[in-house]
């Protein structure tokens, strides 16, 4: 049987098998099968919404990255298609993005001339090497990656980026060139340059700001005027659409070009040419660590994207998968003339809401760019880079989080901090110092905390086989008997500092003859740690104390059984914490118990010195 059949015919054991199994390096392989034209249907309304929106956007991005306006276009095609047999989100939109654009100027501008055919060479390298650091990562598995990366300064970055990004545009809604990839070389450009601004670019690029900003905000007025919530949403989202609609049509009646306004231009009605990206080690050198700096914020913003639709429809995406999927749609927009490509937000949420039930619907997003850019290019010629730059300043504004700033500052003034360490970089620095900055500070934030993990004396609640702190409840203790709760897991940044609390413990308590530790919230212990543990286990005997475990999940009990630790603990390891309680209170029991009696028996007298002993004899015969 063909490895078709046994994957499109009827449901056996064997195909169920075969599809399970490359639906793990396919995931087209798991809807594929049952595609119809039910998910068909839905899925064509998908991309042409869709599509109707990546047009303004991809060549807006592309102008943002510094290159030509058709390689957005190009990016939008291809990488789609791969992702769509890749990758496990049914409603991801893959394509060009604010932050990678940005990223992706502020990587190539000192190398090369924005413009320069070694500077879209360079682009189709950067998405290659971006491509293949996210499909390794994703082959070894190595998802867990984007934990490194604390929300508050995920959050940080967006903000921080979303304000980058728009400061950057004001140079071409001015009509003036921009400059610089730090906040504060665009407002010193601005400022220096604010007498040349071109007024026929300043009107247009206003009013198509302003409108803009009207559109996001007119979804309750059209629905007062007796729209329905659905086609309120949508006209409100074809807002871009329009602008550029409108704007062209102005530009091209009153033929602005020759007034000085920039336009995108002509562009070539062809399919996207092949590409051969450099090799040139010098230049990939150079491009390696933005590169890895690309794929970590794109593959974030993605995967984090993707998970939070994913859910709303009770799916399941697969992060190492993701980053196949990804890696794959960057190889193909390196070959095909592209620049790096990621999740975008606005145009995945719009999938979503647009009812995209496969990834199919982004395939056919691609097919409908292609057909734009073979018949419809000429229209857009005469689209103004004002109307662009508006736009793209009103999508990255959408990235600043100012009530997360607050929220972060109320709640931990540590995780603010980070925040604000990421944000005040990437503002002096660019982008990629923020990103590194992230991670620098969200690692060290994570080993500080891990490094004084949280310690409680507990007691026993009166009745109860539940323990508390004793600095928070009134519970039951034993002077003989110390339960010392530890909340972290136990590795070498936080070894040292557990010895100084069983250490110091022991100095308080000076009658303490029984050291429980509780390991409920511990889920490694690792080779110094153990070395610790063994250090804490003879000191505690050499002071006639013995130590014992509680709770001690299974995974921990497994590596401890690898060492000859438990056997030369000098105490037990219980289940829980009410059994070491109930077990060392016996045994101090009956010691006390055995000592009494010894000492009862010790003073009472001997038996024949207890009875009267016989009459006197003395006295005179």
């Amino acid at each position: 049987m063909s490895l078709w059949r046994r994957l499109t015919g009827t449901d056996t054991r064997e195909q169920i098998h075969v599809r399970a199994h490359l639906a793990r390096y396919f995931p087209i392989i798991s809807w594929a099968p049952y595609y119809n034209r039910h998910l068909l249907n839905e899925d064509l309304v998908a991309s042409i919404i869709v599509t109707l929106m990546v047009i303004p956007q991809a060549l807006a991005y592309a102008i943002l990255a510094g290159l030509p306006a058709i390689t957005g276009l190009y990016a939008s095609m291809l990488p789609l298609i791969l992702y769509s047999i890749f990758g496990t989100s049914r409603t991801l939109a893959v394509g060009p993005m604010a932050i990678v654009s940005l990223m992706t100027a502020a990587a190539l501008s000192p190398l090369f001339d924005s413009g320069t055919p070694a500077y879209g060479q360079a682009a189709t390298t950067l998405a290659m090497l971006s491509g293949l650091i996210l499909a390794i990562m994703g082959l070894l598995r190595l998802g867990f990656f984007a934990n490194f990366l604390s929300h508050p300064v995920v959050s940080g970055l967006l903000t921080a980026s979303g304000v980058l990004i728009a400061a950057s545009q004001f140079s071409s809604l001015i009509g003036i060139g921009g400059s610089g990839f730090t906040l504060i070389d665009q407002i010193a450009h601005l400022l220096s340059h604010l007498g040349s601004l071109h007024w026929p670019t300043l009107v247009l690029g206003a009013s198509a700001l302003a409108f803009l900003l009207v559109m996001r905000r007119a979804g309750p007025v059209l629905q007062k005027m007796g729209l329905s919530a659905g086609k309120a949403t949508f006209i409100v989202r074809l807002g871009p659409v329009m602008a550029v609609a409108i704007t062209t049509l102005t530009s091209w009646s009153l033929d602005l070009p020759a007034d000085g306004v920039k336009v995108v231009g002509d562009i070539p009605a062809r399919l996207p040419p092949l590409s051969l990206p450099s090799f040139e080690p010098g230049l990939l050198r150079d491009l390696l660590l933005p590169a890895f700096l690309i794929s970590v914020v794109g593959f974030i913003e993605s995967v984090s994207l993707a998970q939070m639709l994913a859910a709303r429809r009770r799916e399941r995406i697969s992060p190492d998968q993701e980053l196949v999927g990804l890696g794959t749609a960057n190889l193909a927009a390196a070959f095909t003339s592209g620049m790096p490509v990621t999740g975008s937000l606005s145009r995945t949420v719009i999938n979503f809401d647009a009812g995209a039930r496969t990834p199919a619907a982004g395939a056919f997003a691609a097919f409908g760019v292609g057909l734009v850019i073979l018949f419809l290019t000429s229209l857009i010629a005469y689209l103004p880079i004002a109307t662009l730059a508006a736009s793209i300043i009103v999508s990255a504004m959408t990235l600043v989080d100012l009530p997360g700033l607050k929220r972060t500052w109320h709640y931990s003034r540590s995780d603010f901090a980070a925040m604000l360490i990421t944000i005040v970089l990437t503002f002096g620095e660019g982008v990629e110092a923020g990103v590194m900055a992230g991670v620098g500070v969200s690692l060290a934030l994570y080993l500080y905390r891990t490094s004084r993990p949280h310690t409680a004396e507990v007691g026993r609640l009166p009745g109860t086989e539940h323990f508390r702190n004793i600095q928070r409840h009134e519970a039951e203790v034993d002077d003989e008997i110390a339960l010392l709760r530890v909340d972290e897991s136990l590795y070498f940044a936080n070894a040292r500092y557990l010895e100084d609390t069983v250490y110091g413990l022991l100095a308080d308590r000076d009658n303490m003859r029984h050291l429980v530790l509780i390991c409920s919230a511990v889920n490694l212990i690792d080779a110094s740690a153990l070395e610790s543990l063994e250090a804490i286990n003879a000191r505690l005997k050499d002071s006639q104390v013995t130590l014992h475990l509680a709770e001690v999940k299974g995974p921990v009990m497994d590596m401890l059984g690898k060492s000859d630790f438990l056997d030369h603990l000098t105490g037990e390891a219980y289940l829980s914490t009410f059994a070491a309680w109930t077990d060392i209170r016996h045994r101090l029991d009956d010691e006390r118990a055995a000592l009494l009696a010894a000492k009862e028996s010790s003073t009472d007298p001997p038996a024949d010195e207890s009875e009267p002993g016989p009459p006197s004899s003395g006295g005179k015969s």
